[in-house]
Protein backbone atom coordinates (compact mmCIF):
# COMPACT_ATOMS: atom_id res chain seq x y z
CA UNK A 1 0.00 0.00 0.00
CA UNK A 2 0.74 3.53 -0.58
CA UNK A 3 0.46 5.35 3.09
CA UNK A 4 1.29 8.93 3.83
CA UNK A 5 2.41 9.88 7.80
CA UNK A 6 1.20 13.02 8.37
CA UNK A 7 3.65 14.16 11.51
CA UNK A 8 6.92 12.93 12.39
CA UNK A 9 7.27 13.22 15.72
CA UNK A 10 7.44 9.89 18.26
CA UNK A 11 4.30 8.05 16.58
CA UNK A 12 4.77 8.94 13.03
CA UNK A 13 8.73 8.41 13.00
CA UNK A 14 7.95 4.80 14.99
CA UNK A 15 5.11 4.32 12.58
CA UNK A 16 6.68 4.95 9.14
CA UNK A 17 10.13 2.64 9.77
CA UNK A 18 7.75 -0.26 11.00
CA UNK A 19 4.79 -0.31 8.14
CA UNK A 20 7.86 0.67 5.73
CA UNK A 21 8.95 -2.67 7.04
CA UNK A 22 5.78 -4.52 6.60
CA UNK A 23 6.64 -3.80 2.97
CA UNK A 24 4.67 -0.50 2.29
CA UNK A 25 5.25 2.38 0.62
CA UNK A 26 5.73 5.48 2.94
CA UNK A 27 5.69 8.65 2.53
CA UNK A 28 6.06 11.27 5.93
CA UNK A 29 5.11 14.76 6.09
CA UNK A 30 5.81 17.47 8.81
CA UNK A 31 6.09 21.42 8.87
CA UNK A 32 10.13 20.73 9.91
CA UNK A 33 12.28 20.85 7.40
CA UNK A 34 15.09 19.23 9.96
CA UNK A 35 12.97 16.25 10.59
CA UNK A 36 12.06 15.67 6.64
CA UNK A 37 16.01 16.16 6.02
CA UNK A 38 16.52 13.57 8.58
CA UNK A 39 14.35 11.07 6.67
CA UNK A 40 15.48 11.71 3.53
CA UNK A 41 18.93 10.95 4.56
CA UNK A 42 17.90 7.37 6.39
CA UNK A 43 17.99 8.93 9.76
CA UNK A 44 15.41 8.36 12.63
CA UNK A 45 13.71 11.65 14.15
CA UNK A 46 13.64 10.17 17.53
CA UNK A 47 16.09 8.05 19.71
CA UNK A 48 14.47 4.81 20.21
CA UNK A 49 15.62 1.30 20.29
CA UNK A 50 15.89 -0.28 16.80
CA UNK A 51 14.01 2.49 15.10
CA UNK A 52 17.06 4.18 13.82
CA UNK A 53 18.16 0.43 11.90
CA UNK A 54 14.97 -0.13 10.35
CA UNK A 55 14.69 4.06 8.55
CA UNK A 56 18.51 3.33 7.31
CA UNK A 57 17.10 0.11 5.81
CA UNK A 58 13.83 1.07 4.74
CA UNK A 59 15.09 4.46 3.20
CA UNK A 60 18.05 2.21 1.77
CA UNK A 61 15.45 0.14 0.08
CA UNK A 62 13.54 2.91 -1.45
CA UNK A 63 10.17 2.26 0.94
CA UNK A 64 10.57 5.74 2.75
CA UNK A 65 10.74 9.17 1.90
CA UNK A 66 9.83 12.60 3.39
CA UNK A 67 8.08 15.50 2.45
CA UNK A 68 7.00 18.90 3.50
CA UNK A 69 4.50 19.36 0.44
CA UNK A 70 0.50 17.88 1.49
CA UNK A 71 -0.44 17.64 -1.94
CA UNK A 72 2.59 15.66 -2.96
CA UNK A 73 1.88 13.16 -0.38
CA UNK A 74 -1.82 12.68 -1.03
CA UNK A 75 -1.40 12.68 -4.77
CA UNK A 76 1.15 9.52 -3.96
CA UNK A 77 -0.89 7.85 -1.44
CA UNK A 78 -4.29 6.00 -0.80
CA UNK A 79 -3.91 6.26 3.37
CA UNK A 80 -3.41 9.04 5.51
CA UNK A 81 -1.87 8.70 9.00
CA UNK A 82 -2.82 11.07 11.52
CA UNK A 83 0.15 10.68 13.78
CA UNK A 84 0.69 14.95 14.55
CA UNK A 85 0.79 15.71 18.18
CA UNK A 86 -1.96 17.14 20.48
CA UNK A 87 -0.29 18.90 23.49
CA UNK A 88 -2.68 19.89 26.53
CA UNK A 89 -3.42 23.70 27.54
CA UNK A 90 -2.98 23.89 31.32
CA UNK A 91 -6.94 22.99 32.08
CA UNK A 92 -6.49 19.69 30.97
CA UNK A 93 -7.92 20.42 26.98
CA UNK A 94 -6.27 19.50 24.41
CA UNK A 95 -4.93 21.69 21.45
CA UNK A 96 -6.44 20.03 18.64
CA UNK A 97 -4.98 22.95 16.15
CA UNK A 98 -2.09 20.51 14.52
CA UNK A 99 -4.85 17.74 13.83
CA UNK A 100 -7.73 20.66 12.20
CA UNK A 101 -4.47 22.30 10.57
CA UNK A 102 -3.72 18.41 9.09
CA UNK A 103 -7.42 18.23 7.89
CA UNK A 104 -8.01 21.00 6.12
CA UNK A 105 -4.69 20.35 4.17
CA UNK A 106 -5.01 17.03 3.67
CA UNK A 107 -9.27 18.20 1.81
CA UNK A 108 -7.43 20.68 0.12
CA UNK A 109 -5.07 17.85 -1.58
CA UNK A 110 -7.98 15.68 -2.06
CA UNK A 111 -10.09 18.71 -3.99
CA UNK A 112 -7.86 17.15 -6.73
CA UNK A 113 -8.23 13.52 -6.01
CA UNK A 114 -11.18 11.17 -7.52
CA UNK A 115 -10.01 8.23 -5.55
CA UNK A 116 -10.94 6.36 -2.46
CA UNK A 117 -9.19 8.01 0.35
CA UNK A 118 -8.44 6.41 4.01
CA UNK A 119 -7.79 8.90 7.09
CA UNK A 120 -6.52 6.96 10.06
CA UNK A 121 -6.07 8.96 13.31
CA UNK A 122 -3.36 7.63 15.47
CA UNK A 123 -2.97 10.85 17.24
CA UNK A 124 -4.43 10.78 20.80
CA UNK A 125 -7.66 12.85 20.47
CA UNK A 126 -10.30 13.44 22.39
CA UNK A 127 -14.11 11.89 21.31
CA UNK A 128 -15.52 13.46 18.92
CA UNK A 129 -12.39 14.29 17.32
CA UNK A 130 -12.99 11.88 14.41
CA UNK A 131 -16.31 13.51 13.51
CA UNK A 132 -14.68 16.89 13.36
CA UNK A 133 -12.41 15.58 11.51
CA UNK A 134 -14.59 14.12 8.66
CA UNK A 135 -16.76 17.10 8.38
CA UNK A 136 -13.36 19.50 7.88
CA UNK A 137 -12.71 17.17 4.57
CA UNK A 138 -15.86 17.59 3.60
CA UNK A 139 -16.79 20.76 4.13
CA UNK A 140 -13.33 21.83 2.58
CA UNK A 141 -12.85 19.07 -0.52
CA UNK A 142 -16.77 18.84 -1.41
CA UNK A 143 -15.97 15.48 -1.32
CA UNK A 144 -18.32 12.84 0.53
CA UNK A 145 -17.87 10.85 3.53
CA UNK A 146 -17.82 7.53 3.42
CA UNK A 147 -18.46 7.51 -0.29
CA UNK A 148 -15.10 9.33 -1.56
CA UNK A 149 -13.23 9.21 2.16
CA UNK A 150 -13.31 7.64 4.91
CA UNK A 151 -12.29 8.57 8.94
CA UNK A 152 -11.10 6.10 10.84
CA UNK A 153 -9.88 6.07 14.58
CA UNK A 154 -6.67 3.97 14.78
CA UNK A 155 -5.41 4.91 18.88
CA UNK A 156 -2.07 3.54 19.13
CA UNK A 157 -0.58 1.96 22.18
CA UNK A 158 3.50 2.55 22.34
CA UNK A 159 5.92 2.83 24.89
CA UNK A 160 8.96 4.90 24.83
CA UNK A 161 11.77 3.20 24.90
CA UNK A 162 9.81 -0.34 23.40
CA UNK A 163 7.88 1.05 20.65
CA UNK A 164 8.99 -0.70 17.82
CA UNK A 165 8.45 -4.02 20.26
CA UNK A 166 4.81 -2.35 20.75
CA UNK A 167 4.01 -1.42 17.32
CA UNK A 168 4.41 -5.33 16.06
CA UNK A 169 3.13 -6.96 19.42
CA UNK A 170 0.40 -5.20 20.94
CA UNK A 171 -2.21 -6.01 23.44
CA UNK A 172 -4.78 -5.76 20.11
CA UNK A 173 -5.36 -3.14 17.18
CA UNK A 174 -8.16 -1.04 17.67
CA UNK A 175 -10.05 0.58 14.55
CA UNK A 176 -13.44 2.65 15.37
CA UNK A 177 -14.94 3.63 12.15
CA UNK A 178 -18.27 3.13 9.94
CA UNK A 179 -16.94 2.13 7.19
CA UNK A 180 -16.66 -1.33 6.10
CA UNK A 181 -14.54 -0.90 3.06
CA UNK A 182 -11.97 1.20 4.95
CA UNK A 183 -11.58 -1.28 8.12
CA UNK A 184 -11.16 -3.65 5.48
CA UNK A 185 -8.31 -2.19 4.08
CA UNK A 186 -6.57 -1.37 7.55
CA UNK A 187 -6.39 -4.80 8.59
CA UNK A 188 -4.15 -5.56 5.25
CA UNK A 189 -2.34 -2.49 6.06
CA UNK A 190 -1.84 -4.28 9.61
CA UNK A 191 -1.94 -7.90 8.70
CA UNK A 192 2.03 -8.89 10.06
CA UNK A 193 0.81 -6.95 13.50
CA UNK A 194 0.83 -9.58 16.01
CA UNK A 195 -2.68 -9.16 17.70
CA UNK A 196 -6.45 -9.32 16.99
CA UNK A 197 -8.19 -6.54 15.53
CA UNK A 198 -11.17 -4.94 17.33
CA UNK A 199 -13.92 -3.05 15.45
CA UNK A 200 -15.51 -0.78 17.84
CA UNK A 201 -17.34 2.67 18.03
CA UNK A 202 -15.43 5.40 16.92
CA UNK A 203 -15.87 7.09 20.27
CA UNK A 204 -14.65 3.61 22.45
CA UNK A 205 -11.70 4.05 20.09
CA UNK A 206 -11.19 7.67 21.04
CA UNK A 207 -11.70 7.36 24.54
CA UNK A 208 -9.52 4.07 24.68
CA UNK A 209 -5.97 5.48 25.18
CA UNK A 210 -7.33 7.98 28.25
CA UNK A 211 -8.71 5.41 30.08
CA UNK A 212 -5.59 2.81 29.15
CA UNK A 213 -2.90 5.45 30.66
CA UNK A 214 -5.13 7.04 33.43
CA UNK A 215 -5.21 3.44 35.16
CA UNK A 216 -1.76 2.88 34.10
CA UNK A 217 -1.27 6.03 36.03
CA UNK A 218 -3.83 4.99 39.30
CA UNK A 219 -1.56 1.12 39.13
CA UNK A 220 1.36 2.91 39.64
CA UNK A 221 0.56 5.06 42.68
CA UNK A 222 -1.29 2.22 44.30
CA UNK A 223 1.68 0.19 44.10
CA UNK A 224 3.40 2.82 46.06
CA UNK A 225 0.99 3.63 48.26
CA UNK A 226 0.93 -0.34 49.47
CA UNK A 227 5.06 0.24 49.14
CA UNK A 228 4.66 3.17 51.61
CA UNK A 229 2.78 0.74 53.77
CA UNK A 230 5.28 -2.58 53.79
CA UNK A 231 8.07 -0.36 54.19
CA UNK A 232 6.78 0.94 58.14
CA UNK A 233 5.78 -2.84 58.45
CA UNK A 234 9.54 -3.91 57.29
CA UNK A 235 7.46 -6.30 54.36
CA UNK A 236 9.18 -6.53 51.24
CA UNK A 237 6.30 -4.65 49.14
CA UNK A 238 8.15 -6.34 45.90
CA UNK A 239 7.31 -9.81 47.63
CA UNK A 240 3.83 -8.60 48.32
CA UNK A 241 3.19 -7.40 44.92
CA UNK A 242 4.82 -9.92 42.92
CA UNK A 243 2.43 -12.14 44.82
CA UNK A 244 -0.23 -9.91 43.94
CA UNK A 245 -0.09 -9.98 40.51
CA UNK A 246 0.11 -13.53 40.49
CA UNK A 247 -3.98 -14.40 40.97
CA UNK A 248 -5.21 -13.83 37.31
CA UNK A 249 -8.42 -14.94 38.55
CA UNK A 250 -9.48 -11.88 40.28
CA UNK A 251 -6.78 -9.06 40.67
CA UNK A 252 -5.08 -9.11 37.06
CA UNK A 253 -8.31 -9.81 35.18
CA UNK A 254 -11.69 -8.86 33.83
CA UNK A 255 -13.38 -9.15 36.84
CA UNK A 256 -14.44 -6.26 39.20
CA UNK A 257 -14.43 -3.98 35.95
CA UNK A 258 -17.97 -4.12 34.92
CA UNK A 259 -19.17 -0.11 35.49
CA UNK A 260 -22.17 -0.34 37.23
CA UNK A 261 -22.78 -0.40 40.92
CA UNK A 262 -21.56 0.35 44.37
CA UNK A 263 -19.49 -2.64 45.89
CA UNK A 264 -20.96 -4.04 49.63
CA UNK A 265 -20.26 -7.00 51.43
CA UNK A 266 -18.43 -7.48 54.59
CA UNK A 267 -15.23 -7.73 53.27
CA UNK A 268 -14.07 -5.49 50.72
CA UNK A 269 -15.48 -2.21 52.87
CA UNK A 270 -13.63 -4.20 56.08
CA UNK A 271 -10.17 -4.88 54.35
CA UNK A 272 -10.05 -1.66 52.72
CA UNK A 273 -11.04 0.27 55.96
CA UNK A 274 -7.90 -1.78 58.17
CA UNK A 275 -5.49 -1.30 55.75
CA UNK A 276 -6.59 2.75 55.77
CA UNK A 277 -5.89 2.58 59.25
CA UNK A 278 -2.22 0.59 58.86
CA UNK A 279 -1.85 3.50 57.08
CA UNK A 280 -3.14 5.96 59.57
CA UNK A 281 -1.47 4.17 62.73
CA UNK A 282 1.36 4.80 60.75
CA UNK A 283 1.37 8.46 59.51
CA UNK A 284 1.58 7.80 55.78
CA UNK A 285 -0.85 9.99 53.47
CA UNK A 286 -2.47 7.46 51.03
CA UNK A 287 -5.15 9.49 49.16
CA UNK A 288 -6.15 6.53 46.27
CA UNK A 289 -6.60 4.55 49.63
CA UNK A 290 -8.61 7.33 51.37
CA UNK A 291 -10.84 8.03 47.91
CA UNK A 292 -11.97 4.32 47.71
CA UNK A 293 -15.01 4.79 49.92
CA UNK A 294 -15.76 8.32 49.12
CA UNK A 295 -15.89 6.70 44.75
CA UNK A 296 -18.41 4.22 46.14
CA UNK A 297 -19.91 6.54 48.37
CA UNK A 298 -20.62 8.88 44.86
CA UNK A 299 -21.91 5.78 42.92
CA UNK A 300 -25.02 5.34 45.57
CA UNK A 301 -25.75 9.10 45.15
CA UNK A 302 -25.31 8.64 41.75
CA UNK A 303 -28.19 5.59 41.82
CA UNK A 304 -29.82 7.89 44.26
CA UNK A 305 -30.17 10.93 41.96
CA UNK A 306 -31.20 9.05 39.07
CA UNK A 307 -34.53 7.30 40.87
CA UNK A 308 -35.30 11.23 42.47
CA UNK A 309 -35.33 12.09 38.62
CA UNK A 310 -37.74 10.06 37.72
CA UNK A 311 -40.49 12.24 40.16
CA UNK A 312 -42.65 8.97 40.73
CA UNK A 313 -42.79 7.78 44.54
CA UNK A 314 -43.46 4.07 44.07
CA UNK A 315 -40.08 2.13 44.19
CA UNK A 316 -39.55 -1.38 43.55
CA UNK A 317 -36.75 -3.08 44.61
CA UNK A 318 -35.10 -6.22 42.71
CA UNK A 319 -31.84 -7.50 45.19
CA UNK A 320 -31.27 -6.71 48.38
CA UNK A 321 -28.29 -8.35 49.40
CA UNK A 322 -24.78 -6.70 48.48
CA UNK A 323 -24.54 -9.09 45.29
CA UNK A 324 -26.10 -11.90 43.13
CA UNK A 325 -25.95 -15.69 44.78
CA UNK A 326 -26.26 -14.50 48.37
CA UNK A 327 -28.62 -13.05 51.18
CA UNK A 328 -25.69 -10.92 53.13
CA UNK A 329 -27.17 -7.40 53.63
CA UNK A 330 -24.22 -6.44 54.98
CA UNK A 331 -22.91 -3.52 53.69
CA UNK A 332 -25.28 -3.63 50.85
CA UNK A 333 -25.47 -0.79 48.51
CA UNK A 334 -29.04 -1.02 48.21
CA UNK A 335 -29.96 -1.78 51.98
CA UNK A 336 -28.58 2.17 52.23
CA UNK A 337 -30.63 3.22 49.13
CA UNK A 338 -33.59 1.87 50.78
CA UNK A 339 -33.02 3.39 53.98
CA UNK A 340 -32.66 6.53 51.84
CA UNK A 341 -35.81 6.27 50.61
CA UNK A 342 -37.93 5.12 53.44
CA UNK A 343 -36.68 8.47 54.98
CA UNK A 344 -37.85 10.45 52.35
CA UNK A 345 -41.66 9.00 52.35
CA UNK A 346 -41.57 6.95 49.41
CA UNK A 347 -43.51 3.67 48.97
CA UNK A 348 -41.51 0.59 48.53
CA UNK A 349 -41.66 -3.29 47.83
CA UNK A 350 -38.52 -5.44 47.45
CA UNK A 351 -37.70 -8.88 45.79
CA UNK A 352 -35.02 -10.83 45.98
CA UNK A 353 -34.53 -14.86 45.52
CA UNK A 354 -32.67 -15.34 48.94
CA UNK A 355 -33.76 -12.77 51.24
CA UNK A 356 -36.50 -14.88 53.02
CA UNK A 357 -37.71 -12.83 56.91
CA UNK A 358 -38.26 -16.46 58.16
CA UNK A 359 -34.87 -17.67 57.54
CA UNK A 360 -32.62 -14.79 57.96
CA UNK A 361 -30.59 -15.93 61.22
CA UNK A 362 -27.48 -14.45 62.99
CA UNK A 363 -26.36 -11.22 61.60
CA UNK A 364 -28.43 -10.69 58.77
CA UNK A 365 -31.52 -11.06 61.49
CA UNK A 366 -29.37 -8.96 63.81
CA UNK A 367 -28.63 -6.38 61.28
CA UNK A 368 -32.24 -6.15 59.73
CA UNK A 369 -33.57 -5.79 63.20
CA UNK A 370 -30.91 -2.43 63.68
CA UNK A 371 -31.40 -1.31 60.75
CA UNK A 372 -34.75 -2.29 58.63
CA UNK A 373 -37.10 -3.20 61.06
CA UNK A 374 -39.86 -2.24 58.73
CA UNK A 375 -38.74 -4.87 56.25
CA UNK A 376 -41.31 -7.55 56.84
CA UNK A 377 -43.98 -4.87 55.51
CA UNK A 378 -41.60 -4.26 52.38
CA UNK A 379 -40.44 -7.35 51.34
CA UNK A 380 -42.13 -9.88 49.26
CA UNK A 381 -41.65 -13.52 47.45
CA UNK A 382 -44.04 -11.98 44.19
CA UNK A 383 -41.70 -10.34 41.89
CA UNK A 384 -44.77 -9.57 39.83
CA UNK A 385 -46.59 -7.94 42.84
CA UNK A 386 -43.13 -5.95 42.94
CA UNK A 387 -43.62 -4.77 39.17
CA UNK A 388 -47.13 -4.19 39.17
CA UNK A 389 -46.78 -1.83 42.43
CA UNK A 390 -44.05 0.04 41.46
CA UNK A 391 -43.65 3.09 39.05
CA UNK A 392 -40.00 3.21 39.63
CA UNK A 393 -37.84 -0.48 39.18
CA UNK A 394 -34.42 -0.75 40.69
CA UNK A 395 -32.53 -3.83 39.07
CA UNK A 396 -29.47 -4.97 41.13
CA UNK A 397 -29.32 -8.02 40.20
CA UNK A 398 -30.10 -10.47 37.39
CA UNK A 399 -33.62 -11.39 36.84
CA UNK A 400 -34.87 -12.90 33.65
CA UNK A 401 -38.30 -12.71 35.13
CA UNK A 402 -38.32 -8.56 36.17
CA UNK A 403 -36.97 -8.35 31.90
CA UNK A 404 -39.82 -9.90 30.14
CA UNK A 405 -42.04 -7.85 32.47
CA UNK A 406 -40.27 -4.70 31.71
CA UNK A 407 -40.20 -5.12 28.24
CA UNK A 408 -44.13 -6.07 27.54
CA UNK A 409 -44.79 -3.22 29.77
CA UNK A 410 -42.59 0.23 29.15
CA UNK A 411 -44.83 2.69 31.24
CA UNK A 412 -42.47 1.71 33.98
CA UNK A 413 -39.15 3.21 34.46
CA UNK A 414 -36.28 0.60 34.78
CA UNK A 415 -32.87 1.72 36.65
CA UNK A 416 -30.16 -0.92 35.73
CA UNK A 417 -26.56 -1.29 37.44
CA UNK A 418 -26.04 -4.64 36.41
CA UNK A 419 -26.67 -4.36 32.28
CA UNK A 420 -29.88 -6.21 32.67
CA UNK A 421 -30.45 -4.93 29.06
CA UNK A 422 -27.93 -4.77 26.17
CA UNK A 423 -30.14 -2.35 23.71
CA UNK A 424 -29.95 0.69 25.62
CA UNK A 425 -32.40 2.96 23.61
CA UNK A 426 -35.69 1.30 25.04
CA UNK A 427 -37.79 3.81 26.42
CA UNK A 428 -37.66 4.49 30.04
CA UNK A 429 -35.14 2.12 30.26
CA UNK A 430 -31.41 3.87 32.01
CA UNK A 431 -28.53 2.47 32.73
CA UNK A 432 -27.00 3.72 36.00
CA UNK A 433 -23.06 4.65 33.90
CA UNK A 434 -24.34 3.60 30.04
Amino acid sequence: MNIAIFGLGYVGCVSLGCLAQNGHNMIGVDINPLKVDLINKGKATIIEDKIDKIIAEQWRLGRISATMNYSEAIENSDISIICVGTPSNENGHLNLDYIEKTARNIALALKERDNFHIIAIRSTVMPGTNKRVSDIISDVSGKKKNVDFAVISNPEFLREGSAVKDFFNPAITVLGGENDRALDILEKVYKNINAPFIRTDIEVAEIIKYVNNTFHALKICFANEIGNICKKLEIDSHKVMDLFCKDTHLNISPYYFKPGYAYGGSCLPKDMKALKTISHDHYLNSPILEAINQSNENQKKVVINMIEETGRKKLGVIGLSFKQGTDDLRYSPTVDIVEYFIGKGYELMIWDKNVHLSKLVGSNKEFITNQLPHLSELITDDIGIVFEKSDVLLVTQNNEEIKELFLSDKSKILIDVIRLIDEVSIKNYHGVCW
